[in-house]
């Protein structure tokens, strides 16, 4: 059964910098398309940055483009997530997901992810 274990938000000032880490518990990770979401009070639950099976490209929200950086370390079973100059409306809880047999068009939409991390808090505020 695969388990996903997110870690690294806190409370940050505006402009400063967080690694979020996501911890996959299962076998055959690299498979595995694997992606941040993050959801606002109130709000729904965005896609942020999400990488397909292993393969090279990593992809992005056009609000965090530039900002964010999606890494994974197969040998490792984690993905990384680089933020760098948070803004206040990066305050989110982090979640990490991850699905088998997700098609690149459902990339971005929380609904076809089957296994899903507790999240973890980042506020940026000053």
């Amino acid at each position: 059964q695969v388990q996903l274990v997110e870690s690294g938000g806190g409370l940050v000032p505006p402009g400063d910098s967080v690694r979020l880490s996501c911890k996959f518990s299962g076998r055959a990770f690299n498979t595995y398309t694997v992606s941040w979401f993050r959801q606002a009070p109130g709000k729904e639950r965005a896609f942020v940055a999400g990488n397909r099976r292993s393969y090279n490209t990593m992809h992005y929200a056009d609000s965090v483009q530039g900002r964010f950086t999606m890494s994974r370390d197969n040998a490792e079973n984690t993905v990384y997530l680089q933020m760098n100059n948070l803004k206040p409306e990066d305050t989110a809880v982090y979640y990490c997901a991850a699905d088998r047999n997700l098609i690149l068009s459902s990339l971005r939409v929380p609904s076809e992810y089957d296994t899903w991390g507790r999240g973890t808090q980042v506020t940026v505020s000053s």
